[in-house]
């Protein structure tokens, strides 16, 4: 590398560094999610910090070169910048598991958690490009094009950075064996970086014999902190693109699937009728009641869960279609591998959005139930909420069909759940609100149940009769006073939400701040 032009080593030595910064930044979100959700507030603190690291590092770095432009320093910012990296495995375990920030409103709770976390590497490796500049122009002499060109191959190295982390590596590796990949690089970079530019990097002189060394216990120190990742690195089940996916063994047969920091199914796999989630018993009464005469019925599933709905469909209603559309083909394997769900099963799976199964399959009134079980208590698919949406649905509806929907909020505080309510009464005859709680004035956080539909239910009866494991019918649960509705979203003061105007994120933000994060 010695005889490569001084402005190809730069070019190099800037894409690398920057290439390991997005790296860092798209992998921060997955680090972060199964303690703080996905949301939009993950996101916006996630790239607003790593901008002010680079903001930070870019200045800090040309103020360093400007004093003291070496190869040597060079070297020990890369350095620097491995050992930074590593640190953000422990860092993510002793910051965000801990009770940190609590107190603070979300956004300066998430904001100042992934300031601890990820500012420092993105500062130092943004210190880069400006001792690289400055290098290489001690040797050309030139500004205008070498600046140009370091920067042109720095932003290259991020778009490949952003493309092959977010497409590949994180399905290949998973994000732990990212961060020491990256360190790896990292190091190896820096060396490379000392090689090329020093002139007496052979000599057997005290400063060379200090670098060698330096070299030499930086690599241990490495070896030796892989060899403790265990102590602090999070253990999944599998790492997908969309999710950290734990499978927990529970009491008897029942299996917990753990989607980042949530719980979306407990699966029984011996017995998949036995509902254990108690909205799920709430769908399935109001499928009883709206199936009457329709002993099979065509029912859409958008998320899949660990299956444990479709499967109760396909066994209790023998002769029923299935069909599943769940974003993350992990889930299904995973669902298959781990949570007993046969080869041989009728259900249907489209791996894919469910707005996209919508515009490429365009199924004009063919099903009997649509399931929208895609909402959390922490992040939401805004698209999957609008007016525009649920006139989709509509269309994809038999004339008497039924829409459920499970979502979580605050019921006395929250506005998501009301403006999701509003939304459906635009496209829907009628809409109606469930609750899984014993009273209305003891309702909370919680999940809810919304059914929307154009067929007019006589609801005086509800009792939610699930036949329970022990055999026994246990009334649960209960449903709104539809009189009433209209004055709950009137105090709540919800809002249509559009493909033009949905601050879902924003309404969430009541959920979040109630819990410890």
């Amino acid at each position: 590398m010695g005889r490569l032009p001084t402005i190809w080593k730069a070019n190099i030595i800037a894409f690398i560094s920057s290439f390991c910064v997005m790296v860092i930044e798209l992998i921060a979100v997955r680090i972060l999610a199964p303690y703080i959700g996905v949301s939009l507030y993950t996101w916006t603190s996630i790239i607003g910090i790593i901008l002010a690291g680079i903001a930070l590092g870019n200045y800090l770095g040309g103020k360093l070169a400007d004093k003291r432009p070496s190869p040597i320093l060079l070297m020990f910012i890369f350095f620097t910048g491995a050992l930074t990296t590593i640190g953000i495995l422990p860092a993510t375990k002793f910051v965000a598991e801990g009770d940190w920030f609590s107190s603070l409103p979300v956004m300066w709770n998430f904001t100042l958690k992934t300031s601890l976390i990820f500012f420092l590497p993105a500062v130092i490796l943004s210190m880069v490009s400006p001792m690289v500049i400055k290098l290489t122009l001690a040797d050309l002499g030139r500004t205008g094009g070498v600046v140009g060109t370091i920067y042109a191959f720095s932003t290259a190295g991020s778009i490949l950075g952003t493309f092959l982390t977010g497409f590949y590596l994180i399905l290949w590796l998973g994000t732990a064996k990212i961060v020491w990949l990256v360190s790896g690089v990292l190091i190896f970079t820096g060396i490379i970086a000392w090689l090329a530019w020093a002139s007496t990097k052979w000599k057997l002189t005290l400063k060379n014999i200090v670098i060698w060394t330096t070299i030499l216990g930086v690599i241990i120190i490495t070896s030796f902190l892989y060899q403790w990742r265990h102590k602090w690195e999070q253990q999944y089940t599998m790492e997908s693109n969309y999710y950290a996916i734990r499978v927990i063994p529970e009491r008897g047969n029942v299996k917990i699937l753990s989607l980042d920091d949530l719980i979306h199914s407990y699966v029984d796999t011996n017995d998949p009728t036995n509902l254990v989630y108690d909205y799920l018993k709430v769908f399935a009464s109001i499928i009883k009641m709206g199936t009457v005469g329709n002993p099979q019925p065509r029912v859409l599933h958008l998320g899949a869960g660990g299956y444990s709905f479709p499967r109760y469909m396909e066994i209790t209603y023998a002769g029923s279609i299935n069909e599943v559309v769940e974003i993350d083909p992990a889930v299904t394997q995973i669902s298959y591998r781990e949570l007993g769900l046969p080869p041989n099963t009728t259900i249907k799976t489209y791996n894919m959005d469910a707005r996209q199964f919508f515009i490429q399959h365009q199924p004009v009134a063919q099903y009997d139930i649509i399931i929208g079980d895609v909402f959390n208590g922490r992040s939401t698919p805004y698209h999957l909420t609008t007016l525009e949406f649920d006139q989709i649905i509509k269309e994809s509806l038999k004339p008497d069909g039924i829409y459920l929907i499970n979502i979580i909020d605050d019921y006395h505080h929250g506005r998501y759940m009301p403006s999701l309510i509003y939304t459906l009464k635009q496209v829907f005859k009628y809409v109606s609100l469930f609750n899984i709680a014993p009273s209305w004035e003891n309702a909370d956080v919680s999940t809810y149940v919304i059914l929307a539909t154009d067929h007019n239910f006589d609801f005086s009866a509800y009792k939610n009769p699930i036949l329970s494991p022990t055999g026994k019918l246990e009334p649960f649960g209960h449903i709104h006073d539809d009189a009433r509705l209209d004055t709950y979203l009137t105090e709540r003061k919800a809002v249509l939400l559009t493909d033009d105007y949905t601050p879902t994120d924003i309404f969430i933000a009541a959920i979040l701040a109630q819990r410890k994060f």
